[in-house]
Order: C-alpha cells, then sequence, then structure tokens
C-alpha cells in the first residue's frame, strides 16, 4: 500500500523544512506508519556526503580516480574527481585529469512522493540514483604542465547500494563523455579527433547529514 497524500506531508515536514524534525517523528505526524519507510533513509538528512575511489577506462589506458560529492536532498548536488595515471603506471594520456560540475537526480522526488516505489530497496535506490551530470575538466599532458588543457564533459551514471540502504557502500558506474576546448572551439573539422569516452567504475561510501540548509537564517531575531 502506498501513501501519496501522507508523503506530501511528510516532504513538507522533513525536506521542504530542512529535516528539522527526526524521521521517525516526522513520519508519525504525516501519519505513515512507523515500520514503513519508503524512501530508505533517503530523508534521514538534507545533504548526502559521497566519498570514493575507483577506475577511470579510457583509451589509451586507465586512470586511478578519488572523488567527492554533495547532493541536496538526493536530487542535486556539485562534485570533484581526480584521475591519475601515474598511480597506475599507465599510458594514460591525459595523465591526470580533474573535473569539477553539476549532478542531476531528477527520480527520487517525484517517484517517492507519487509513492511510485517497486518495494524492493536495492532497485529503488538504483533508479532513483540515475544522474545527468555537466562540468569543467582540466588536464595534465604526459610531461606537461596541470591544467594547462581545458574541456567539456558529459556523463550519465547510476550506482547499487550493497544494503538496502541509502548511507553506506554503493557501486557506480558512469559514462562520460569529454571534449576538449580547442575541439569546441573550432567544432567539427575534419581529421580532428571526436570527444575522449572514458568508463568509471568506483566503489562510494554515502553519508546522510542532517545539515538543516533550509534552516540557515530562519532564525528570529533577537
Amino acid at each position: 500500500m502506498r501513501w501519496p497524500s501522507e508523503r506530501a506531508a511528510l516532504a513538507l515536514a522533513t525536506l521542504v523544512a530542512g529535516t528539522a524534525m527526526e524521521p521517525a517523528t516526522a513520519r508519525a505526524a504525516a501519519g505513515v506508519p512507523a515500520a514503513v519507510d519508503p524512501s530508505y533513509g533517503r530523508i534521514d538528512g538534507d545533504i548526502a556526503l559521497v566519498v570514493a575511489a575507483g577506475l577511470a577506462v579510457a583509451s589509451p589506458g586507465p586512470r586511478a580516480e578519488a572523488e567527492l560529492r554533495l547532493r541536496y536532498l538526493q536530487t542535486a548536488g556539485v562534485f570533484a574527481a581526480l584521475e591519475d595515471g601515474g598511480l597506475l603506471g599507465s599510458g594514460a594520456e591525459p595523465w591526470r585529469t580533474l573535473s569539477t560540475g553539476v549532478e542531476l537526480r531528477p527520480l527520487f522526488l517525484f517517484r517517492w512522493l507519487k509513492g511510485r516505489e517497486t518495494e524492493h530497496a536495492r532497485l529503488d535506490l538504483a533508479i532513483d540514483s540515475i544522474a545527468l551530470e555537466l562540468g569543467a575538466t582540466f588536464d595534465q599532458p604526459r610531461d606537461g604542465v596541470f591544467a594547462s588543457r581545458r574541456g567539456f564533459q558529459a556523463g550519465l551514471g547510476i550506482e547499487l547500494p550493497v544494503f538496502e540502504s541509502a548511507s553506506g557502500p554503493w557501486v557506480g558506474l558512469r559514462g562520460l563523455l569529454r571534449w576538449s576546448d580547442e575541439a569546441l572551439g573550432q567544432g567539427a573539422v575534419s581529421g580532428r579527433p571526436g570527444p575522449q569516452a572514458v568508463l568509471a567504475v568506483t566503489i562510494a561510501w554515502h553519508q546522510l547529514v542532517a545539515a538543516h540548509v533550509v534552516d540557515v537564517g530562519d532564525e528570529a531575531p533577537e
């Protein structure tokens, strides 16, 4: 059974209010049975902190990767990722890449408020993790200077939870396309290389934090 109206009330109690109440208290206020948590812990905090490590596979060689991500309400956020071919001794080109940008996960709030879960925690969490990202890249060629080449990237990703909970370990998979500034500036020119395709595989830890971002500045003046 699903409770769309109760979930809307719960959203007002926890998400819009910046998770001012504890999740269990908010669920009780919304009239949702205490044993039911169709969010699987995704509203236990308004901010998700994500630390990840893995491998970025691209031609002509792979690079080790580390990531840091911050998401608000499991829906939108920012990220920074560093890839380093030197750690693997590979023939990667570029040798190092720093990427930063924004991430959008459009499915979670819509599906949760509508009560459209499959009632299989891992599947629901995986579907709602589908993300679009856009960002800038800063490359270091082999024997070159860090960030001497810049570019743009677009990506699509999905994550699979190890446990049936939003907090904890996840396995991630992202496909990326990257264009250099030179390629973007000159457009499609015969003989020029196309975008570089990158496949990133990571193991991450997700931690939900009640940061009360919406509450900032709402305190009554003394």
